[in-house]
């Protein structure tokens, strides 16, 4: 591979995650950037999960069942943000139960009908996607569960441009309230992805609320001999971790739903989204395997 190209880095990351249980879009076709979903995929997950509910849809709406339930979702997520809509569902008329919009592992795999809706989960990663109804901006790498956005990524080439103008990419050019014009519901926040990151061969940084200039990422890295970074990889990019560990199909689907947390105002109004760094998630992993193989009451030093 050609490390000095963009798009070559791009490529491998996805035929990576194609190869390991994910959708993979080439392009942004079937991309609604009005409602920041990939609709094909909620249809799809709802009509294979709930068909009941699905039948009903359709009997209430006719011809226009899917705008309808692709407008309710949206709106649900303006109202309630996307970790609430995809932990919690959403309601509509006519349907007697909650549409859940994704199935997360229980902590007892024995469920057979719960395990079968956790193996549906659909995930996707769309390149270059145009985001924006205002002007042509694309995003390297948009995340989707389920039709519904998670995460965004923008990649940069160490022998080209730094993590840094990853960064500022996303300060500068993907405000989510640009003057003037309506807000981009992809990058807003709460309503939006719930995490962006910016990649570079060697490191990885990521934020939960774009804010402009104002935006604050924050390492996501292994460290390095006790220093900043990530050690070297003899197999490939030192940030291969992020998308063959953290974005691994089992992985991703955990830190979604029980890593991520809400922080609320005293208002009770939802402030950020707190997104686990990489040493928190490697410990507790480790801790949870240790007391799995060792049984309880060990000592542990973190």
């Amino acid at each position: 591979m050609d490390l000095h190209k963009e798009i070559n880095f791009e490529t491998e990351i996805c035929e990576h995650l194609a190869a390991n249980g994910w959708q993979y879009s080439p392009n942004d076709d079937g991309y609604d950037r009005a409602r920041a979903l990939f609709p094909a995929d909620v249809l799809a997950w709802v009509q294979e999960t709930q068909p009941k509910a699905w039948e009903a849809i359709v009997k209430n709406h006719g011809a226009g069942a899917a705008d309808t339930l692709l407008n309710r979702l949206r709106d649900s997520l303006n109202q309630r943000g996307t970790l609430d809509v995809l932990r919690h569902g959403i309601e509509m008329l006519g349907l007697r139960e909650k549409l859940t919009l994704t199935q997360f592992k229980p902590a007892l795999a024995t469920n057979p009908d719960i395990m079968s809706r956790y193996a549906a989960n659909r995930l996707r990663v769309v390149r270059q996607v145009h985001y924006s109804q205002a002007n042509g901006n694309n995003i390297d790498l948009v995340l989707f569960l389920n039709g519904l956005p998670v995460a965004t990524v923008e990649l940069k080439t160490d022998f080209t441009q730094s993590i840094h103008d990853a960064i500022d990419q996303y300060r500068f050019d993907r405000h989510p309230k640009p003057k003037g014009q309506a807000a981009e519901p992809l990058l807003s926040f709460p309503q939006g992805a719930l995490v962006h990151f910016a990649v570079s061969n060697s490191e990885v940084h990521m934020v939960t609320k774009l804010d402009g200039p104002a935006t604050r990422f924050l390492p996501f890295n292994q460290g390095n001999n006790s220093a900043a970074g990530n050690p070297l990889n003899l197999q490939g990019h030192r940030t291969a971790y992020l998308w063959e560990q953290v974005w691994e199909r089992d992985s991703w689907l955990e830190i979604l739903g029980r890593y991520m947390v809400g922080l609320r105002d005293d208002k009770k109004q939802l402030k950020e989204y707190v997104f686990p760094r990489f040493h928190q998630l490697d410990a507790t992993r480790k801790l949870q395997a240790a007391v799995l193989a060792e049984g309880p009451r060990g000592k542990y030093l973190i």
